[in-house]
C-alpha cells in the first residue's frame, strides 16, 4: 500500500495512509503544537514522499533541511542521520495505517457478527475509503524499501518485511475466523497472500495507468472472491 497515510481523514484513520498536498504545504501558524514537533512531521512528510517518488539515494538531507526551512545542523537535531529518518518515517507510516485497519475493522465488526460478512464489509470500507487518497499519494513506501534495499540499513527493511507480516497476519485471522465457520478452504494462505497481491500491485497499477479508481476495483475483485470461495466451502463444493 500505501503508500497512504490518510489517519487525517474522517476524523482520523488510511490502508491506508496519505500525505496530502495541503501536508507537505508550510504548516500554519494556527497549529499549536511545539515547533520542534512540527519541524519533525515536515521532516517526516519530506521525507516520505522524496523516498517513494525520487529513491532514498536521490533523497538529500540538505534538500529536506531546505523544505523544511532549517540549516543543515538543524536537521541533526531530530535525527542522527538519514537511517535514523527513514526508520522515523516508516515507524509513522504503519502506525497510520494500523490505525486505519483497526478502525474500519472495528466498524466492520459492530455491523454484522458473521466473520465472513463483517470481512466482506471490511473491504468495502477499505475500498471507499482508498479512492479518494489516490490522487493525493506519492508512492508506495513498502515497494519502494523491498526494491531499493541495498539503500535502506538492515534493520529498516526487517521492519518492512515484519509490517507486511503483520499485516497479513490480520487477514489469516480473520480468514481463519471465517472458515470456522464456513469450512476450511484447501487455500486459506493463498487467499491471504492473494488479498494483499491485489492490494499492493493494484497500487503500482493505479499509478503506472493514472487510474484513482483501479485499487477499489482490485479490493473488490478480491471480496467476491472471498465471498465465492467461502459459500462454495459451505456448500461442501
Amino acid at each position: 500500500m500505501l503508500w497512504l497515510q490518510a489517519e487525517e481523514r474522517a476524523g482520523g484513520g488510511a490502508m491506508s495512509t496519505a500525505i496530502s498536498r495541503e501536508k507537505t504545504a508550510p504548516q500554519v501558524q494556527s497549529d499549536p503544537r511545539p515547533k520542534g514537533a512540527r519541524t519533525r512531521d515536515r521532516l517526516l512528510d519530506l521525507a516520505f514522499e522524496s523516498m517513494v517518488t525520487k529513491g532514498f539515494a536521490a533523497t538529500s538531507i540538505e534538500e529536506l533541511a531546505d523544505g523544511a526551512g532549517i540549516s543543515k545542523s538543524g536537521f541533526f537535531y531530530h535525527f542522527k542521520d538519514k537511517h535514523d529518518l527513514a526508520r522515523a518515517v516508516l515507524t509513522r507510516f504503519r502506525a497510520h495505517n494500523d490505525a486505519l485497519f483497526d478502525r474500519l475493522a472495528a466498524r466492520a465488526r459492530e455491523l454484522s457478527d458473521d466473520p465472513l460478512h463483517s470481512f466482506l464489509i471490511f473491504l468495502k470500507l477499505y475500498a471507499e475509503e482508498v479512492t479518494p487518497l489516490m490522487d493525493l499519494a506519492p508512492g508506495c513506501l513498502v515497494s519502494t524499501i523491498a526494491y531499493q534495499e541495498r539503500c535502506f540499513a538492515h534493520d529498516i527493511r526487517l521492519a518492512n518485511a515484519d509490517m507486511v507480516e503483520a499485516w497479513r497476519a490480520r487477514f489469516r485471522v480473520w480468514l481463519e475466523e471465517i472458515a470456522a465457520v464456513y469450512g476450511q478452504p484447501a487455500e486459506l494462505e493463498l487467499l491471504v497472500d492473494a488479498g494483499w497481491s491485489a492490494i499492493f500491485g493494484a497500487f503500482t497499477l493505479a499509478k503506472t495507468r493514472g487510474r484513482a479508481d483501479v485499487v477499489a476495483a482490485q479490493v473488490l475483485l478480491y471480496r467476491d472472491t472471498i465471498s465465492r470461495v467461502f459459500l462454495q466451502a459451505r456448500r461442501g463444493g
